[in-house]
C-alpha cells in the first residue's frame, strides 16, 4: 500500500509518451459553445453560473481590470473542472503537480505586476516602502517587501497543490483502510466507509473552493496593479 500511495500522482503515459497535455485539454470539451437560438437547461445553468462568478470577481475592478474577465473566468472553469474530474476513480489530477500550478501562477502574477509598473509606476514602487518609514529601516523593509512580492506566485501554486494532494491522500488511505477492515471487522468498515463518503463530499467542495480562491487571489493582485 505504501508503495502505491503516490502512484496516482505520477504523470500517465501511453506507449511511453506522456498524455498529460490531452488530460489538461479534456475539460474544455465539457463547456461547448452554444449554437442554438434557445439553450438547453445545462447550457443555461453554465451561463448563469459563469455570469454570477464573473460579477463577483469584477465588482471591484476598473475598466482596465475588466479586460481580464475572459482570462479569469477561463481560469476558474479550468481549475474547477480539472479538480472535479480528478475525483473520479482511476483518473489523473493535473493540479496535484506543483510544476503545472507554478506554470499557471507565475505568468499570471508577472502579468499583473508588469501591468502595475506600466500604468501605475509610482504607486507600484511605493508598495516597497511604506510612508513614514524611519531611514535606518528602509533597506530592510525594501528587502522584505521584495521577498513578499516574489513569494506570491509560489504561495498560489503551493496552496492549490497542497490542498488537492492532501485530500486525495486522505481518500486513498481511508479507502484502503475500509477495504482492509471489510474482512476483519465489518462494523468498523462501515464506519470508515461513512467517513469516506463524507470526505468525498468535502473534497467536492474543496475542489470548487480552491479554484475560486486561486482565481480570486489573481484578481486581487490585478486590482492592486490597475
Amino acid at each position: 500500500m505504501n508503495q502505491n500511495l503516490f502512484a496516482s500522482f505520477a504523470t500517465p503515459t501511453m506507449t511511453g509518451f506522456p498524455i498529460a497535455i490531452l488530460i489538461i485539454m479534456f475539460p474544455y470539451t465539457l463547456f461547448p459553445t452554444p449554437t442554438r437560438l434557445l439553450n438547453n437547461r445545462l447550457t443555461s445553468l453554465q451561463q448563469w453560473l459563469t455570469h454570477l462568478i464573473l460579477k463577483q470577481l469584477m465588482i471591484s475592478h476598473n475598466t482596465k481590470g475588466r479586460t481580464w474577465s475572459l482570462m479569469l473566468i477561463s481560469l476558474i472553469m479550468f481549475i474547477g473542472s480539472t479538480n472535479l474530474l480528478g475525483l473520479l476513480p482511476h483518473t489523473f489530477t493535473p493540479t496535484t503537480q506543483l510544476s503545472m500550478n507554478l506554470g499557471m501562477a507565475i505568468p499570471l502574477w508577472a502579468a499583473t505586476v508588469f501591468t502595475g509598473f506600466r500604468h501605475k509606476t509610482k504607486a507600484s514602487l511605493a508598495h516597497f516602502l511604506p510612508q513614514g518609514t524611519p531611514p535606518p529601516l528602509i533597506p530592510m523593509l525594501v528587502l522584505i517587501e521584495t521577498i513578499s512580492l516574489f513569494i506570491q506566485p509560489v504561495a498560489l501554486a503551493v496552496r492549490l497543490t497542497a490542498n488537492i494532494t492532501a485530500g486525495h491522500l486522505l481518500m486513498h488511505l481511508i479507502g484502503g483502510a475500509t477495504l482492509a477492515l471489510m474482512s476483519i471487522n465489518p462494523a468498523m468498515a462501515s464506519i470508515t466507509f461513512i467517513i469516506l463518503t463524507l470526505l468525498s463530499a468535502l473534497e467536492l467542495a474543496v475542489a470548487l473552493i480552491q479554484a475560486y480562491v486561486f482565481t480570486l487571489l489573481v484578481s486581487l493582485y490585478l486590482h492592486d496593479n490597475t
